[in-house]
């Protein structure tokens, strides 16, 4: 007979991550059938009630605590697991204590520091009040928290440009200065390419491919995703290319975004023109260069070879399981979207012409594939729609896992994995499984593996992993893109 135990810790906070993963550490003990460990929101309540927990009061700055267990011994062991784990997180943010007196806004805790930078990161709704404090103390700002109205981004990046600071975001996933990575962030040699991006895994996807080609890069400014709509107008995409331009270490900018609003498109072209440093373009488009292709090109302003991309294909399947019809397309040549070249080997596949399904974590990288594959249907799981209340598909890929274990025999899984600080610390182990699983039944999976030499999860160990899942694997995610939509393109 299971056995519970719920327990609320009154103003106790821990960020969402942690917590997670302190959830998974416990549910995976001996004994345990499930545990939830997280703030007492809305919404986390909620999985705790529709999971059977009969919950106390609580509220959003407390902790939930609810475990599930088999009897009273598993549970007591769990529940004292749970006391480590927690004092561990205590003891790596110093606790918190009374006597330290930490400042209580971004304006106190800059004054007296030689402080320029503040990093944001809460719910969206408290974001903004946050952001225009840093902003007022002088501080440019990077807003990681997404759900963020698009009103308040407008607003606070006026008053930047007022007080002559630099808002990159709301939902600012990755940023380098001066070598320092924020976010998601790939470990780069550093060196002369500075990116402006309203886009982040697009600047990773390029930022990497430089690196493997032995480019370094100095700044990464990511400006949010929705910079280049026609509500926010550019105004932090247009201040970063200035800053970049005044930078004497930067010799070559690049310029990365999500399909912009046509006059934004316009806008930014018409600024470029006017910088004295060079300037690659990828603002992704029908009949634009693609983010591989923008790499080779800022390569070869820099006067450096293009190099091969990495790719591993596809292990063959066993004599028992059907193979997919045909080699497929895609690989080593990239160039404007839609192109075609030559590529890594394909996964079995079924007899069925199915689908190409796009489950990504990053939303440009979803939106190239979209734009190069032609067909198809893709996610961004890292859409604020999924995110509210819940870690980002770079750090849990529950919803992802969930989505590739429904897709029936036939069809044809392009899905990302993006490395680097931030995200999941080994992505491969949780993953390869669920690869695994639906190349077995007759769904061939190509993988968009984003992520430098330097990163802590290893790239040639991840890519190893999923390939002998039996993924075929791509540096380039145009490259993965052309080779998916090429394997349903031969099973027809």
């Amino acid at each position: 007979m299971s056995t519970d135990l719920v327990r609320v810790r009154t103003g106790v906070y821990h960020d969402s991550v942690s917590l997670m993963r302190v959830s998974r550490a416990v549910t995976g003990l001996p004994g345990v059938e499930v545990a939830v460990v997280a703030m007492a929101t809305e919404l986390n309540r909620g999985i705790a009630a529709e999971l059977g927990f009969d919950l106390p009061e609580a509220g959003p700055a407390d902790l939930l605590i609810a475990i599930r267990s088999g009897g009273p011994a598993a549970l007591e062991a769990a529940a004292a697991e749970l006391d480590r784990l927690l004092a561990g997180l205590a003891g790596r943010t110093g606790g918190g204590t009374a006597a330290e007196h930490p400042p209580r806004t971004v304006r106190t805790a800059a004054r007296g520091r030689a402080a320029t930078l503040a990093l944001v990161s809460v719910p969206g709704e408290h974001a903004f009040a946050e952001a225009m404090d840093a902003i007022e103390a002088g501080l440019s700002v990077m807003i990681f928290s997404d759900n963020v109205p698009v009103e308040q981004e407008v607003l606070l990046k006026r008053r930047a440009a007022e007080r002559g600071v630099l808002v990159m975001g709301p939902d600012c996933g990755t940023a380098v200065i001066a070598g320092a990575g924020l976010g998601f962030a790939n470990v780069l040699r550093p060196g002369p390419v500075g990116l402006v991006a309203a886009s982040g895994t697009g600047a990773q996807q390029v930022s990497c491919l430089l690196d493997l080609a032995g480019v370094g890069v100095g700044h990464v400014l990511g400006v949010g995703g929705r910079d280049l709509s026609a509500e926010v107008g550019g105004l932090s995409t247009l201040r970063a290319l200035e800053a970049l331009d005044a930078d004497p270490a930067t010799e070559l900018i690049v310029l990365i975004s999500k399909p912009p609003a046509p006059e934004m498109a316009r806008t930014v072209r018409e600024a470029v023109a006017k910088l004295e440093t060079p300037v690659v373009t990828a603002l992704l488009g029908p009949g634009q260069d693609d983010l591989t292709a923008a790499a080779e090109n800022a390569l070869r302003a820099l006067g450096v070879a293009v190099p091969t991309w990495r790719s591993w294909p596809a292990p063959p399947p066993p004599d028992d399981r059907p193979r997919a019809g045909g080699r497929g397309t895609g690989g080593a040549g990239a160039g404007r979207t839609g192109t075609d070249a030559e590529g890594a080997g394909g996964s079995g596949g079924g007899t069925r012409a199915g689908t190409l399904r796009g489950v990504y974590s990053g939303g440009t990288l979803c939106a190239e594939a979209r734009l190069i594959a032609g067909t198809g249907e893709f996610t961004d799981f890292g859409d604020d729609a999924y995110t509210r209340g819940r870690a980002h598909p770079m750090i849990d890929p529950a919803l992802r896992l969930e989505a590739l274990a429904e897709v029936p025999p036939g069809d044809v899984v392009l899905l990302d994995v993006v490395l680097g600080h931030g995200a999941d610390p080994d992505p491969s182990a949780r993953l390869a499984p669920g690869i695994a699983a639906a190349v077995a039944r007759g769904v061939p999976v190509v993988v968009a593996l984003v992520g430098s030499e330097g990163d802590p999860q290893g790239l040639n160990a991840q890519a190893a992993a999923v390939r002998a899942a039996g993924a075929a694997v791509f540096t380039s995610n145009a490259q993965a893109a052309r080779h998916a939509a090429g394997l349903l393109a031969s099973a027809r």
